[in-house]
């Protein structure tokens, strides 16, 4: 026997590679969030807000597969952390209305820098070309089936 391990019928399993490459990736992203005050599902949050000014959080929720009660949270805590601001739906009186702050854009900025060198230092090694297949390809895993509904700190 040779002195190297093997993965056995680890080896050609796709799920296998795609979880130790999450795991490697979550553990760089929590490193490099590290003093910002935002970890991933949170700034998933701002993210959509940012993007959807005055969107409800029912809506936010579904979009990234967040459970409501788990929603109400997150947006609590991001309005504690003066982030974004709750305002009344125009539209359904019952919901809440969301918008980023002020220092809520500043956040999501410094997040945003922070994230992209973490995915230069993660994808150094791909081409543009590499990196849009590879998005393409996780984007047609995705699609399989609907993503799964998520509590605060992203796991299902």
């Amino acid at each position: 026997m040779s002195g190297e391990t093997r993965l056995g019928a680890l080896a050609p399993l796709v799920g296998y590679h795609l979880r130790r490459a999450s795991s490697a990736f979550a553990a760089d992203f929590s490193a490099a969030m590290e003093g910002s005050g935002l970890r991933q599902v949170p700034f998933a949050v701002l993210s959509i807000v940012a993007a959807n000014p005055g969107i409800n959080q029912g809506a936010a929720g579904r979009m990234l597969g967040i459970k409501r009660a788990n929603m109400v949270a997150l947006i609590n805590d991001l309005v504690d952390k003066q982030l974004v601001e709750r305002g009344v739906d125009a539209s359904d009186r019952r919901a809440f209305a969301l918008t980023v702050t002020k220092a809520g854009t500043a956040a999501l900025a410094d997040a945003v820098a922070r994230i992209e060198a973490h995915e230069h230092r993660m994808l150094d090694d791909l081409s543009i070309e590499e990196r849009t297949l590879l998005l393409d390809l996780l984007g047609r895993i995705e699609r399989r089936s609907p993503a799964p509904e998520s509590d605060e700190n992203g796991e299902a």
